[in-house]
């Protein structure tokens, strides 16, 4: 056979979409395994002609799931960031959109069965181990797609799929603040750098020039402020303790400025070579605790929550996201106990992708 071929769902979660596959369908070791995941994606060309990417950094996202040895974890969620142009795989960040199909892809996969008319999935994301709780709906024991829930940045409804986030802090790093600072001057530029979820590099609009409710094309047209938030996330990141930082996805860059449309504050996020059209999931986690922590670049941007838990709600380039956070302030900043997220899923088709068997001749 000239052609390898791999089972795959091909699923919408959140604002990303991907193939979601058996772990145990693909090569063990990480250099064969990123040549198939570039093969799959067709990453190498800005349409990703040759492969079901979507020529977007949110359409070249692939979940790896497995039944989890951990005695809490029914699933592993293993994620791959695989870049549009590059012909490069990043494995180091996890991806809290694309988890949210997790849950439904691993009750179609048979890795774990429905229960009831809604399906607890404890997943276990491997890339940082943080630990989230989905709830799937499920009525007659099936994964439901069709509801009311909708989210900014995809059209229409679809179930919920609610997701509680633990043991996000110092996924990357080990630490909350990876410099041991709230505020890092780089470049003339105040930034906090901030490892919740995702590690992140957190500024405000203003310093860049910037109001903060720029267009993700608006944005993406600006070279200049491109290449000095590179500049700075580069030296920022070796900072934070990420080891080969230009050639990685992570940190991410955020940028922070006051609402204008009765959210808490104005958040915009890039992947971090293009701006992102909405929001992660991961990131909206971080920067939701870069508000609520004080003497953070964020402080005097917003008016504090002082209700437990608190709902941040960030204004992205698409609409707004809401993250309840239940967290305590601590001396060093806060204490998160958790982040909650409701976000849909769909899945849209289900078979084999092909990829050349010169790439990776199968198991």
């Amino acid at each position: 056979m000239t052609q390898t071929a791999i089972p795959f769902l091909f699923m919408r979660g959140g604002t990303s979409r991907g193939p979601y596959l058996n772990r145990a369908d693909l090569p063990e070791d990480l250099e064969s395994l990123a040549n198939v995941l570039i093969a799959m994606v067709g990453s190498g060309h800005p349409l990703n002609i040759d492969g079901i990417g979507g020529g977007n950094a949110v359409t070249t996202k692939v979940a790896m799931l497995s039944r989890s040895d951990d005695d809490w974890a029914d699933v592993d969620y293993f994620f791959a960031q695989v870049s549009v142009e590059d012909a490069k795989v990043d494995f180091k960040p996890t991806c809290g959109n694309i988890l949210s199909g997790v849950g439904p892809a691993a009750i179609e996969m048979g890795l774990i069965p429905a229960q009831g008319d809604v399906t607890p999935v404890n997943i276990r994301a491997v890339n940082t181990g943080a630990r989230v709780i989905a709830q799937v709906q499920t009525p007659d024991g099936k994964v439901a797609y069709a509801g009311d829930a909708a989210i900014d940045g995809v059209p229409g409804a679809a179930a919920p799929v609610s997701l509680q986030f633990m043991d996000t802090i110092g996924g990357a790093t080990g630490a909350f603040l990876p410099t041991g600072q709230l505020i890092d001057h780089i470049d003339g530029v105040d930034v906090t750098c901030m490892d919740v979820a995702m590690p992140m590099v957190i500024a405000r609009a203003d310093s860049f020039g910037l109001t903060g409710y720029e267009t993700a094309q608006e944005l993406d047209d600006n070279t200049a402020f491109f290449a000095r938030m590179e500049a700075i996330r580069i030296k920022a990141g070796e900072a934070m303790g990420i080891a080969d930082v230009a050639n990685s996805v992570t940190p991410k860059f955020g940028l922070l400025a006051p609402a204008r449309d009765g959210g808490t504050v104005a958040a915009r996020y890039f992947m971090p070579w293009k701006t992102h059209p909405t929001m992660a999931v991961t990131g909206a986690q971080c920067l939701a605790s870069c508000v609520l922590t004080p003497g953070s670049v964020a402080e005097g941007l917003a008016t504090r929550a002082n209700t437990q838990p608190a709902t941040i709600t960030l204004e992205h380039a698409s609409g707004t996201i809401d993250v309840l956070v239940d967290y305590a302030l601590t001396d060093t900043g806060i204490a998160l106990r958790s982040a909650g997220l409701v976000r849909t899923a769909r899945l849209l088709a289900k078979g084999e992708v092909m990829i050349p068997s010169a790439v990776w001749g199968g198991l």
